[in-house]
């Protein structure tokens, strides 16, 4: 009786693991949600969707991925309802930027760190630009430090948040040029900010290169300066802030891509690692998106793993300094 009671309790375990394998095998099986943590318009909404576009491919994942917003407080709202309250089942991933949320964890007061999400791949490398009004009289950096030199603290500029990219290469610029600049985040994003600029609301703003490149292209700003440490493909007549005489490196740069939260099952992060990258390598995807001026930089889970950790290490460093 024994014998057969441990046989059929060897074979239900056999089924459930076989179904439990099975189950991640057909992975997905309905459609997917990505949540974003900036508004709809910005530079991580739009290209979000477009990176996406192809999911639903039978060489791709075979099910669309819908884009939630969850935007507010510079993506804090988004990352922290990400490693609270999202499932981990492989059906909600979340779009991350980097150095955000790692700055924003360094710095405290939230409830996410790189241990709280599993990257899955990275899609994009966006640097941070100095923008002004199409009528702004500043041509170049010199005449916006100049100006924050005899006016301390009333360069008013836009910027997506604290702590984010922008706001890095701000405090960057303050400590490299011997200024102190009046940041305003706001609360809408690098859509928002970028209007700030537009309407006339602060004299500058710090944003990504996609969204100015689109900008510029409407004539609305002009581009004075590139965060990186070479000139973008987007932007060869723009020289770097260290071109221009400011010692400031790519810490600002803002890496762009997919993850999951902790704790999502390892088969499933495989599949979506094997996956998603080449998705992003679709001729489509790329062509949308140098139309959008928007600079790919595709890298494997490994590859983020890395960066990641890269990362953590300079932001540590570089934010006790600033």
């Amino acid at each position: 009786m024994k014998t057969l009671l441990a046989a059929a309790a060897l074979g239900l375990t056999t089924l459930a693991t076989g179904a439990f394998a099975d189950g991640h095998e057909s992975f997905p099986e309905r459609p997917i949600m990505m949540m974003v943590s900036y508004g709809a318009g910005g530079a991580t909404d739009f290209q979000a969707r477009i990176v996406t576009m192809t999911a639903g491919n039978e060489d791709a994942l075979g099910m669309p991925i819908a884009i939630i917003n969850k935007p507010g407080a510079g993506g804090r709202v988004g990352w922290n309802w990400f490693a609270t309250q999202a499932d981990a089942d492989g059906y909600t991933l979340g779009a991350y930027n980097i150095p955000h949320f790692i700055a924003q964890s360094i710095e405290g007061g939230v409830e996410y760190s790189a241990d709280s999400f599993e990257p899955i791949a990275n899609w994009g490398a966006d640097p941070a630009v100095f923008v002004v009004g199409a009528d702004s009289e500043f041509n170049s950096m010199a005449d916006v430090v100049d100006y924050a030199k005899a006016n301390p603290g009333k360069l008013t500029f836009s910027g997506a948040g604290l702590f984010v990219g922008h706001h890095i290469a701000a405090l960057q610029l303050e400590k490299v040029a011997g200024v102190k600049l009046a940041y305003i985040p706001s609360n809408k994003g690098g859509a928002g900010a970028m209007k700030s600029v537009i309407a006339g609301e602060v004299l500058g703003g710090v944003n990504n290169l996609s969204d100015a490149f689109r900008a510029q292209e409407a004539g609305n700003v002009k581009i004075l300066g590139v965060f990186d440490l070479e000139r973008n493909e987007f932007l060869p007549d723009v020289p770097t802030l260290k071109e221009q005489g400011f010692d400031i490196d790519n810490a600002s740069v803002n890496f762009r891509g997919v993850m999951v939260p902790k704790g999502t099952p390892q088969p499933i992060i495989d599949k979506l690692a094997a996956t998603v990258p080449t998705m992003f390598e679709n001729s489509r995807v790329a062509g949308k998106m140098k139309a959008g001026g928007s600079p790919m930089h595709i890298m494997t889970r490994d590859e983020v793993l890395a960066m990641w950790a890269a990362r953590e290490e300079t932001l540590k460093e570089l934010l006790a300094g600033l």
